[in-house]
C-alpha cells in the first residue's frame, strides 16, 4: 500500500432540512458511507447522475466541507484529525479546480493577483519571485506570461479554465481534484484542457480526482472509475474492465445511454423507469431498488457492500453478485 497517496474510509456528508410543522427532522445523505482509494500518479474518474454526491466527496476530501463520518486519509495521515493550522500547512499538496470558469475567478482582481496569493498565503519566494512563478505557470498552461495583467473578463471560457489550473498548479500540489472542469466548455475546448490535464500529469507527477457526469470524458482520462449513486459508490474498477463488462445494473443503464461515434452501431437501451429517490429519505437496502429492472426482495431490505467480480480490482455493491 505504499504507493497509495490518498484513502477514503467510510465517507459521509449529511445536511440536515429545515423542520416544518408537523414534520420531523431530517437531514439529506449526500455522501453515504463511500471507501476508496488513489494510487500516486493515477486518475480516479467519478461519475454519477447530478445530485449523486459526487462533487460532495471532492470537497469533503479537501476539508471545503466538514465531514460527518469516516476518514480520510492523506500519505497515511488522517485529515480528520489534524489542527486547522496543520491542515493548513496541507493546502500546498491538495488542490481543486472548480466546475465553472466564471464563477471561480474574481473579477476585480489581475491575473497576476489571482496566481500569486496562494503564494502569498504559504509564504512563498519574494514578490519578484512570485511574478517570475506567475509568467511560468501561464507559459506551461498555454497561456503567455504577458497575460498576467488582464483581467478575468477579458479571456474566453477556456482560457479561464486555463488559468484555474495554472492557479491550483502553481503550489506544486500531490492531489488535485478536478470537479467537473470540462462541463462548461465546448467540446472542442474540452479536448484541449484534457490533453492539457494529462500533459500536466505526466510533467509534475500528479494524481487527479476526476469528476464529471460524462462518461466520455471519463473514460479518456480516468485510470480506474467509480460509479456513484445517491450518495454510494455502487461500482469501482478499471475502466477497461467498467466500460467492457459494467456488472452494476446502474453503470449498464449509464453505458447503454451514452452516444457512440458510430451512426451504424447497434446496441441495447436500458431505460430506467422512475425518479432518483428523494436523499433525505432514501429507500431501505439498495438504494438502486426502486429502479432497478432486476431488483429481489434482498434488495429492499439489505444494503449491498462493494465485493470483487472478475477479478481482483473490479468491486460491485449488488446482490446479483453472490460471495
Amino acid at each position: 500500500m505504499s504507493d497509495v497517496l490518498l484513502q477514503v474510509r467510510e465517507l459521509k456528508k449529511y445536511f440536515p432540512v429545515q423542520k416544518k410543522w408537523f414534520q420531523p427532522a431530517s437531514v439529506v445523505k449526500a455522501v453515504d458511507g463511500v471507501s476508496f482509494s488513489i494510487r500516486r500518479g493515477e486518475t480516479l474518474g467519478l461519475v454519477g447522475e447530478s445530485g449523486c454526491g459526487k462533487s460532495t466527496t471532492g470537497r469533503v476530501i479537501l476539508h471545503l466541507l466538514p465531514p460527518t463520518g469516516g476518514e480520510v486519509l492523506y500519505k497515511g495521515k488522517h485529515l480528520t484529525n489534524l489542527s486547522a493550522a496543520e491542515l493548513r500547512g496541507l493546502r500546498k499538496e491538495l488542490q481543486i479546480v472548480f466546475q465553472d470558469p466564471y464563477a471561480s475567478l474574481d473579477p476585480r482582481m489581475k491575473i497576476r493577483d489571482i496566481l500569486q496569493e496562494p503564494l502569498e498565503i504559504h509564504g512563498i519566494g519574494s514578490r519578484q519571485e512570485r511574478l517570475k512563478k506567475v509568467e511560468e505557470i501561464l507559459e506551461i498552461v498555454g497561456l503567455g506570461g504577458h497575460y498576467a495583467n488582464r483581467y478575468p473578463h477579458e479571456f474566453s471560457g477556456g482560457q479561464r479554465q486555463r488559468i484555474g489550473i495554472a492557479r491550483s498548479l502553481i503550489l506544486r500540489p500531490s492531489l488535485i481534484v478536478a470537479d467537473e472542469p470540462v462541463s462548461a466548455l465546448d467540446v472542442s475546448i474540452q479536448s484541449q484542457i484534457l490533453n492539457l490535464l494529462q500533459d500536466l500529469q505526466e510533467q509534475f507527477g500528479l494524481t487527479y480526482l476526476f469528476i464529471s457526469h460524462d462518461l466520455s470524458v471519463v473514460k479518456h482520462i480516468s485510470d480506474r472509475v467509480g460509479v456513484m449513486y445517491l450518495g454510494r459508490l455502487v461500482e469501482l474498477a478499471p475502466k477497461e474492465s467498467l466500460y467492457a463488462s459494467p456488472a452494476h445494473p446502474y453503470t449498464q443503464a449509464l453505458l447503454s445511454a451514452a452516444p457512440v461515434a458510430n451512426p451504424d452501431a447497434k446496441r441495447q437501451r436500458i431505460i430506467l423507469t422512475g425518479d432518483v429517490p428523494n436523499p433525505a429519505h432514501p429507500p431501505a437496502g439498495c438504494a438502486f431498488h426502486t429502479r432497478c429492472p432486476h431488483a429481489m426482495e434482498t434488495c429492499k431490505v439489505v444494503r449491498p457492500t462493494l465485493k470483487a467480480v472478475d477479478g481482483h480490482e473490479h468491486f460491485v455493491a449488488c446482490h446479483l453478485h453472490g460471495e
